[in-house]
């Protein structure tokens, strides 16, 4: 997989296919939060967030935009968590990923914010 499709991978939920891509160093930024530091903590909070996906009903991606090369990449979200009594919550999230040498993820950093109708 190119750094683009890595991206592509961890900003669809699918984490699981990535964590050998992720440096041991690796920090995932998000701003107004806590950097969640190191391989160790960056799984863990991936498995926490798709045990919570797993109780929806869905999760669409109304925009999936991505662009990249060897040592960054970038994706553009709009995704619609849709819960088993109906309810929705729409987010728009941007994701920066930057890559060492060895195609290695040392950076992410993800914006994102719920949007309301």
């Amino acid at each position: 997989m190119n750094p683009r499709h890595v991206a592509e991978a961890f900003s669809g939920h699918r984490f699981d296919e990535v964590y050998d891509r992720l440096s041991p160093h690796v920090q995932w930024v998000l701003p107004g939060h806590q950097t969640i530091a190191g391989k160790d903590a960056v799984i863990a909070a991936c498995e926490a967030s798709s045990q919570g996906m797993s109780q929806l009903a869905r999760t669409e991606f109304t925009r999936f935009v991505s662009v990249g090369d060897d040592r960054i990449a970038a994706v553009d979200v709009i995704a619609c968590y849709v819960d088993h009594d109906g309810s929705t919550s729409v987010v728009s999230s941007a994701d920066i990923y930057e890559f060492d040498g060895d195609g290695m993820i040392t950076r992410i950093t993800s914006y994102a914010v719920e949007l309301v109708d």
